[in-house]
């Protein structure tokens, strides 16, 4: 005997946190309260999906692709929301789950507030009722988002609008406005003057570094803004953030923002506007450098950029990382990794730390087939399986059997067969059997579900192992199935840490190559 399963929908966006009716607590009061008074709920699983903080304009929350992923596998026989618009602002994404996709796995939608139940409207969504709600939902969740983007595009046109965190050089000053930050405006200067000179940005860090001059992040962390993890910075600065210092045109005054948008209201995804669309606010705060010092910056370091460069495509593209400094390596001439973090100096651990390309991969090839341990028991574990499976069915029908002697019995009281004393007493009695039933198939349902697990890891193991055996060479669909990261050290020493390890006998191998 299948379970019912009903699935409770939470959804708290960050606007919801001042209502307390709308709160995750009072949310599963009603919609617990509401699972309980259904016929199914003595014989139902109930499950909760919650999305804390999300908006309800699209359908990107990580609990509702699950509870989509399990309705569309058919583990879900009813959904519970408490409003319409917990579950979707989106009236065509949320009317199309409704109309088309739940009914299409026979899953029943209920909405406590909205008194909307699919089991009411078969064929139908609701009528006209229903589709003003999604539509008002939607609405409101657009009026609000243009409201804000149209207070926030104002007081960019008045030159008031800045960002929390200053750049690099700058803070803010008593009454909230950037200034220079004199005790790193300095650095700021000497990086545009030595890009002015011919260095390039490889260049300027190993200066940088030679003075001892704190990151960007680490200078924030010393001033107690802890935004980045620099645990692996060791005061090395990174080309990119040189060269995101000498674009930022905050450096000679002038405000540019409302460089990106997002592709759709609701949405996280942004994309670069043109920049005929930006806002550009000159004299906005005082310049750390001047107009002609950036523009000479610039013109010198657009001479050493590569702007037909394509990106090579490699087997352990993105895989292989430096074990001292935890960076990932970059691959020269397309034969060599090395690490291009520690290039700054010959004091770090890992300066001159690399590896061929081709070594790298077949010691990574032969590790893999060495790490696999024998997926063994899996007939075993088959036989345990249904034998599992065979007490689970028992059970079930001992408890189907309790109550329908439960339901035998009402019915032997409503036609006055019994009286009222004898109906209560054996009635006590089932009750007894009903609740030590339930207890021993709760037991066994979840020993058989365990034991299915293990089956399917075994199954698992088992499919991975013929892969790889069939395995000449290493591939590129091993290294995505199998492989998580590859730490190099110095001495050619590796370190493979797994996606997975079900079937491996240790988290990381190591091998000397």
């Amino acid at each position: 005997m299948r379970n019912y399963v009903i699935a409770l929908y939470i959804r708290l966006s960050v606007e919801d946190f001042k209502t307390e009716s709308l709160s995750i607590p009072n949310q599963k009061l009603i919609l617990r309260e509401k699972a309980m008074s259904l016929p199914e709920w003595d014989n139902s699983e109930i499950l909760e999906f919650i999305d804390n903080g999300h908006t309800g304009t699209n359908f990107e929350r990580p609990a509702v692709q699950e509870l989509l992923t399990l309705v569309q596998a058919g583990k879900i026989n009813c959904i519970i929301v408490k409003d319409l618009s917990r579950f979707g602002r989106n009236s065509i994404e949320t009317g199309y789950f409704i109309e088309r996709v739940f009914p299409l796995y026979h899953t029943r939608f209920i909405s406590v507030s909205d008194d909307f139940d699919t089991a009411n409207f078969k064929g139908d969504t609701g009528g006209i009722d229903i589709a003003f709600k999604y539509l008002i939902s939607e609405c409101y969740s657009r009026d609000m988002s243009m409201k804000t983007k149209s207070a926030k595009y104002a007081k960019m046109s008045r030159g008031e609008y800045q960002s929390v965190i200053c750049p690099y050089g700058y803070r803010k000053s008593a009454d909230g406005r950037m200034e220079p930050d004199e005790d790193v405006a300095s650095n700021v200067q000497m990086i545009f003057q030595w890009a002015s000179e011919g260095n390039t940005a490889a260049e300027i860090t190993r200066k940088l570094y030679a003075m001892n001059i704190p990151t960007p992040g680490e200078y924030r962390k010393l001033k107690g803004k802890d935004y980045y993890n620099v645990s692996r910075t060791n005061g090395v600065w990174s080309t990119s953030t040189v060269l995101r210092i000498l674009e930022d045109q905050r450096y000679i005054g002038t405000y540019v923002i409302g460089k990106r948008k997002v592709k759709e209201i609701g949405s996280r995804h942004t994309q670069l506007k043109d920049e005929s669309e930006w806002f550009k606010i000159p004299n906005h705060h005082p310049a750390i450098i001047s107009v002609d010092l950036f523009e000479k910056a610039n013109a010198s370091i657009k001479r050493f950029s590569l702007s037909n460069k394509k990106p090579r495509d490699y087997l352990l593209r993105g895989k292989v990382f430096c074990g001292c400094c935890d960076h990932a390596m970059s691959l020269r001439n397309g034969a060599w990794f090395y690490c291009r973090h520690s290039e700054v100096a010959e004091t770090l651990p890992c300066h001159g730390v690399r590896i061929k390309m081709a070594d790298l991969e077949q010691v990574v090839f032969e590790t893999i087939r060495a790490q696999m341990c024998p997926a063994l028991g899996i007939d075993s574990n088959k036989d345990k399986l249904d034998l599992q499976t065979v007490q689970q069915a028992e059970h079930e029908e001992k408890l189907r059997s309790i109550q329908d002697s439960k339901r035998h019995l009402y019915e032997q009281y409503a036609l006055g067969e019994i009286d009222l004393e004898t109906y209560r007493t054996r009635k006590a009695v089932y009750d007894t059997e009903l609740v030590q039933a339930k207890n021993v198939h709760a037991v066994i349902t979840a020993q058989t579900k365990q034991i299915k697990s293990d089956y399917e890891i075994k199954l698992k193991q088992q499919e991975i192992m013929q892969e790889v055996g069939n395995a000449n060479m290493l591939t590129k669909a091993l290294i995505d199935r199998l492989i998580n990261k590859v730490y190099v050290f110095p001495g050619e020493r590796i370190e493979i840490e797994y996606a997975t390890q079900d079937f491996l006998e240790t988290k990381e191998s190591e091998k000397e190559v």
